[in-house]
C-alpha cells in the first residue's frame, strides 16, 4: 500500500452512513489513497450501503455488476462492501458475487487499512464484520474538509429493538462517546472554521457519557463552552425526550436550533405496541405539548411507516390524523418492508404492496396539502437568520439553512459563505425557500429553487 492509489466510495443511506464514508476516506488518505469522484478512475471501490429499507442487497449486487467491465480492464481493481449490508450479509456477499473482494461491517471501519493490507498480502477475499461489544466507543471525528457545517457522531448502535428495525443487528448495541472527547473534537472543528454541527446517533438523546453526563448535559456544555453558532441533532426517540432536555433547549436557543426530528412511526396505539416503540399515541401527543409549552417556536419533523403488519385501514387513518395534528412541517414516510432478523418480518397480516402504495400516496397527499398552506402563511415575507453554507452549482446562487432547518436559496457574493445573514423569504415550499438578503442595495431578483 506504499504506491498512491485512488479510491471511490459510493454511499447511500442515512447521515450516519455519510459520516462513515467520510471517516473511510480520511483513514485511506493516511494509507496513501486519494479520493476520486468517479469509479472509472479508482483502484479501490467501496460500496457503503444502508439496509434499513427493502432490497438493499439487490442494490449492492446491481452496483457491483456495473463494474464488471471496469474490473476486466483493470484486474488490480478491488471492490468492497461496507455499511449495514456488510454487517447483515457478511460472507454471503462474496459467495453470491465473486467480484466482491472484501466485506466489512459498521464496527470495523477503523480496521479498513489493515484489512486492505491483508487482501494485498494474501490475494484472498477478506471478511471483517464482528461487533466489538466490549470495547468502549473511543474515536476521533475525522472530517477532511468540514466546511461551515459538519456532523459529529456521539452514539452508535441501538438497544430499543423496535420490531421493524434492523439497526441493532447491523450496528450493534448502543454505545456513547465520552463527553470530553466530543468536546475536544468540536473545539478542533471550530478552530478549522466550522460554525454548525449536527450530533448523530441512531438514538441520539439516549446519550450517556462514561462520566455520567447525559444528552442534555452535552448540549448545555457545547452551548456554553464552544464557539459554535448553531447546534443540531438527529435522530431522537420520543421515550427519551425528557423535561431536562426540553429545558436546556429552551434556555440556550441562541445556539440550539428550534428544530426537532421526533419519529412517531404510527399514530395508533395498538400498532405502536406491536412496533415496541415504548409509548402510546396519547403519550406522544403529550410529549409534543410539553415541548411546545417550553419552546413555542419549535419546528417539528417526523418519520412514519405505513402498512405495518396487521395495520387496518382505520388504524392507518390514525396515523394520517397524527401527522396533521402534530403540525409537522416535514414528514419522511415509508412503506413497511420486512427486514432480516426482525420480529415484524414474522408477524401475520402482512399488508399487500398495492395497499401500502395507496396508503403512502394518501398520506403524502393529505400532509402536503396542509404543509403548503401552513408553511406559506408562516414563512413568506418573514426574515430568517441563514448561515451561508455554499453556492448552488446549477443556479449560481448562495444557499444556507435557517435555524428552523429550512434550506434557503438567494443571490449574493461568495464572500458571505460562513457568515449568518438575514434573508426575507419570497417563496416558501415545505422544505426549501427562496428569498433575498435584507438590506442589500440594488434591485434583488429572487432566484428559483432546484426542485
Amino acid at each position: 500500500m506504499n504506491s498512491p492509489r485512488n479510491v471511490f466510495i459510493s454511499t447511500y443511506g442515512c447521515q450516519m452512513n455519510v459520516n462513515d464514508s467520510e471517516r473511510m476516506n480520511s483513514l485511506l488518505e493516511m494509507a496513501n489513497y486519494t479520493p476520486v469522484n468517479s469509479a472509472d478512475r479508482a483502484d479501490l471501490i467501496i460500496i457503503n450501503s444502508c439496509s434499513v429499507r427493502e432490497k438493499p442487497v439487490h442494490k449492492v449486487y446491481s452496483e457491483v455488476g456495473k463494474y464488471r467491465k471496469l474490473k476486466t480492464l483493470k484486474p488490480h481493481l478491488k471492490i468492497g462492501v461496507g455499511g449495514c449490508v456488510g454487517s447483515q450479509e457478511k460472507d454471503n456477499l462474496i459467495k453470491n458475487q465473486p467480484m466482491i473482494d472484501f466485506v466489512f461491517g459498521t464496527d470495523n471501519i477503523d480496521q479498513l487499512p489493515e484489512l486492505l493490507n491483508r487482501l494485498d498480502a494474501t490475494g484472498t477475499s477478506q471478511v471483517e464484520t464482528q461487533f466489538r461489544h466490549r470495547e468502549p466507543y473511543h474515536i476521533e471525528t475525522m472530517v477532511r474538509n468540514p466546511g461551515v457545517a459538519t456532523f459529529v457522531n456521539i452514539t452508535k448502535g441501538c438497544d430499543n429493538f423496535c420490531t421493524f428495525c434492523v439497526v441493532p443487528f447491523t450496528r450493534g448495541r448502543e454505545k456513547s462517546r465520552p463527553l470530553d472527547q466530543v468536546m475536544s473534537d468540536v473545539l478542533k472543528l471550530t478552530a478549522r472554521g466550522v460554525r454548525e454541527i449536527t450530533l448523530l446517533g441512531q438514538n441520539v438523546n439516549s446519550y450517556e457519557s462514561e462520566c455520567g453526563g447525559d444528552f442534555a448535559d452535552l448540549l448545555k456544555k457545547l452551548a456554553l463552552e464552544s464557539d459554535l453558532q448553531r447546534i443540531r441533532y438527529t435522530t431522537s426517540h420520543p421515550k427519551d425526550f425528557n423535561q431536562k432536555l426540553i429545558d436546556v433547549m429552551a434556555e440556550h436557543q441562541e445556539k440550539l436550533c428550534e428544530y426537532i426530528h421526533l419519529p412517531f412511526q404510527a399514530g395508533n396505539s395498538r400498532v405502536l405496541e406491536l412496533m415496541n416503540r415504548g409509548y402510546t399515541r396519547d403519550e406522544y401527543l403529550r410529549k409534543i405539548e410539553q415541548i411546545k409549552k417550553s419552546i413555542p417556536n419549535i419546528v417539528l419533523s417526523t418519520d412514519i411507516i405505513v402498512g405495518f403488519p396487521s395495520e387496518t385501514a382505520e388504524e392507518f387513518l390514525d396515523t394520517v390524523s397524527l401527522a396533521l395534528e402534530g403540525q409537522f412541517e416535514t414528514i419522511f414516510a415509508f412503506k413497511y418492508s420486512p427486514r432480516p432478523f426482525t420480529k415484524a418480518a414474522r408477524f401475520e397480516g402482512q399488508v399487500s404492496e398495492e395497499e401500502k402504495d395507496r396508503r403512502l400516496a394518501y398520506l403524502f397527499e393529505k400532509h402536503d396539502a396542509w404543509a403548503r398552506d401552513w408553511v406559506q402563511k408562516k414563512y413568506e415575507n418573514s426574515v430568517l437568520s441563514v448561515l451561508v453554507e455554499g453556492v448552488d452549482d446549477k443556479r449560481g446562487n448562495l444557499f444556507g439553512r435557517s435555524t428552523q432547518n429550512k434550506t434557503v436559496f438567494f443571490q449574493g457574493d461568495r464572500e458571505l459563505i460562513g457568515q449568518t445573514v438575514p434573508v426575507r423569504v419570497n417563496r416558501a415550499f415545505p422544505a426549501t425557500f427562496r428569498g433575498e438578503i435584507v438590506g442589500q442595495s440594488g434591485n434583488i431578483q429572487a432566484l428559483g429553487l432546484v426542485q
